[in-house]
């Protein structure tokens, strides 16, 4: 999937600003100097893209506060310099992606600090629960805050999810899918089909919805059945702040969790002239 940056903040630019801001019109155009100052503990990510955002309209930015850096309350983030209209036609835009884009690495940097506190040998990974059009900001937020990104299209490897298998039995798809040498992943909901898809050699095996006590269940199983070396394991559903160190504690190779890129609180930030 092609991810042309420069193509997408244009489009951001051109949703918010239509055909002009006609009230920044009314403002004398002159050099002005702005700051975008954070309000609230926060790390940071995004700046690079709020800085090409003001770029397409001309204007020079600092960055103050690099990606993958935490910020104080009302601590400077960035530094535009530009002209007037430029500067005030670009801000909320500007704002928009870097406030959801901070939020997404400090929820995700949050469990991912948690995680290290079990000394857990547990990934945290997005999902595909992210807002249309914004899929690839939003995972790259989350590598900045210290998780992984998972895939990133359907294109990208073969899930086999509950849905699929209510359409077609398990080990019939399992064994279309081996026959695609892609990479595979199953969705199971028990612990027979666990078993299942680790006998037929899938790579990643999701236990959906499973607690941390079935999982380590389902790990002693594979182990004693000499399956366990031969997968990955992952952790999915309801996984948040309250319980995943003790997902973690099971080590589970990998721990997807929606809600960093789904249910995004935007970091409040201000652009002050």
């Amino acid at each position: 999937m092609g991810f042309n940056v420069n193509h997408q903040l244009k489009r951001f630019l051109e949703e918010d600003i239509g055909k002009g801001d006609i009230t920044s019109k009314l403002v004398k155009q002159q050099q002005i100097t702005a700051k975008i100052i954070s309000r609230e503990e926060t790390i940071i990510a995004g700046v690079n893209f709020a800085k090409q955002i003001f770029a397409l309209k001309g204007c020079r930015v600092k960055i103050i506060k690099n990606n993958g850096e935490k910020s104080k309350p009302n601590e400077i983030i960035l530094e535009v310099r530009g002209n007037s209209y430029s500067v005030l036609s670009c801000e909320r835009t500007a704002l928009n992606l870097l406030s959801r884009m901070c939020g997404i690495a400090s929820k995700t940097n949050n469990l991912v600090k948690i995680l290290r506190k079990t000394k857990s040998k547990s990934k945290l990974f997005a999902t595909r629960k992210t807002a249309p059009g914004l899929r690839q900001f939003d995972k790259i937020a989350v590598e900045i805050g210290g998780g992984h990104k998972h895939r990133m299209s359907l294109d990208e490897m073969i899930m086999i999810k509950d849905n699929h298998i209510s359409i077609e039995s398990l080990e019939v798809l399992i064994k279309k899918a081996k026959k695609t040498r892609k990479k595979i992943e199953v969705e199971v909901e028990n612990k027979n089909d666990a078993i299942i898809a680790a006998k037929m050699g899938v790579g990643i095996i999701m236990l959906d919805n499973f607690t941390p006590t079935q999982i380590t269940s389902v790990m002693k199983k594979l182990e004693n059945l000499k399956l366990l070396k031969n997968v990955k394991l992952e952790a999915s559903g309801r996984i948040n702040e309250k319980n995943i160190s003790k997902y973690g504690k099971t080590g589970v190779d990998m721990i997807s969790v929606g809600g960093i890129t789904n249910s995004v609180n935007g970091v409040d930030l201000s652009l002050e002239i």
